[in-house]
């Protein structure tokens, strides 16, 4: 072990009653209290004395036993939920292994029967699928509570489009190009490297709203398949050599160059993109699912559990 972590071990073995309690953020304000900051403010530690004289609730052994039974038998659930996820990613991505041309091949290993005499694939630049979109360049005094929403990386999750972190301008701000459905957002430049070349289709339902200077979009003229061309292995080859060692971004006429290889007839294009929209919408709906469960788990251990000052008391 390190010797910035300690180990506690109960008296009793069957502890997963605790093993639960301390999943919770109700112990936390205890630590704050009690807690010392040293010579870097970024790190505070908490002596042994203290971590032991912190007050733990402690019901009957039934009790104890039925709560744990409880929140285990919702953890299992959502691991369950959790393989199902995993194994609908997996699929996906053997899918698209199989429905895409792999490194050095101009056609897929397969091909839907309608389109097997439909002949080779045809090379073509990310440019020639449609338009780079440039985003919006803001200052601290254009912020608002609400107005224009300026989309950013962190709203970006798993290529999907979330609004849990949202940043507002006003309505009247110069250079903003508005985001219409359908446009594929890009992050093209971040201080975390993993973060360059993630992106998401623009939804139905969207609030007004554009993108920030760090993004970009690109109008395609097919933009479901286009995503999906962006999840190829093909597209993450590209991002990576564009990066290199030190580059954390994407010149976007660079990014204008990626070169795909994709099918002559518009059919076919959609085949392929109503397939994986299918698996999307399916990924989409059993992460809504997992962290549904998570939530409502959350919200059973606060009730379940008193917090430190009602243990004190």
């Amino acid at each position: 072990m390190s010797p910035l972590y300690t180990v506690f071990r109960f008296n009793n073995p069957r502890n997963e009653f605790y093993e639960q309690y301390f999943k919770t953020n109700l112990w936390n304000s205890y630590l704050k209290t009690v807690s010392n900051t040293g010579a870097r403010h970024d790190r505070i530690s908490i002596s042994t004395e203290n971590f032991m004289k912190m007050p733990l609730p402690y019901p009957s052994d039934e009790e104890q036993q039925k709560i744990a039974d409880c929140l285990s038998s919702l953890d299992d659930l959502i691991t369950a939920e959790d393989k199902k996820l995993s194994a609908l990613r997996a699929h996906k991505k053997g899918l698209m292994q199989k429905l895409f041309p792999s490194e050095g091949k101009t056609l897929p290993e397969w091909r839907f029967p309608e389109f097997k005499d439909s002949g080779e694939w045809t090379k073509k630049t990310l440019g020639q699928l449609g338009k780079l979109v440039s985003g919006l360049t803001y200052s601290p005094d254009d912020v608002r509570e609400t107005g224009l929403l300026v989309l950013r990386s962190s709203n970006i999750k798993n290529s999907v489009i979330i609004l849990d972190d949202n940043v507002y301008v006003r309505t009247d701000i110069s250079g903003a190009n508005l985001s219409l459905e359908g446009d594929i957002l890009i992050c093209v430049r971040n201080g975390s490297k993993t973060l360059i070349g993630k992106n998401a289709i623009i939804p139905k339902d969207m609030p007004l709203c554009t993108h920030g200077a760090f993004m970009t979009v690109l109008r395609a003229q097919n933009p479901q398949f286009v995503f999906q061309l962006l999840q190829t292995t093909a597209y993450e080859r590209q991002v990576k050599a564009d990066l290199g060692a030190t580059i954390n971004s994407i010149n976007g006429t660079q990014l204008e160059k990626y070169v795909f290889f994709i099918p002559k007839e518009q059919k076919e294009q959609q085949k392929i993109a109503d397939c994986l929209s299918t698996l999307d919408e399916l990924i989409t709906a059993q992460a809504k699912k997992i962290e549904a469960l998570n939530t409502h788990k959350k919200g059973l251990m606060q009730g379940l559990f008193p917090s430190i000052k009602e243990v004190g008391e």
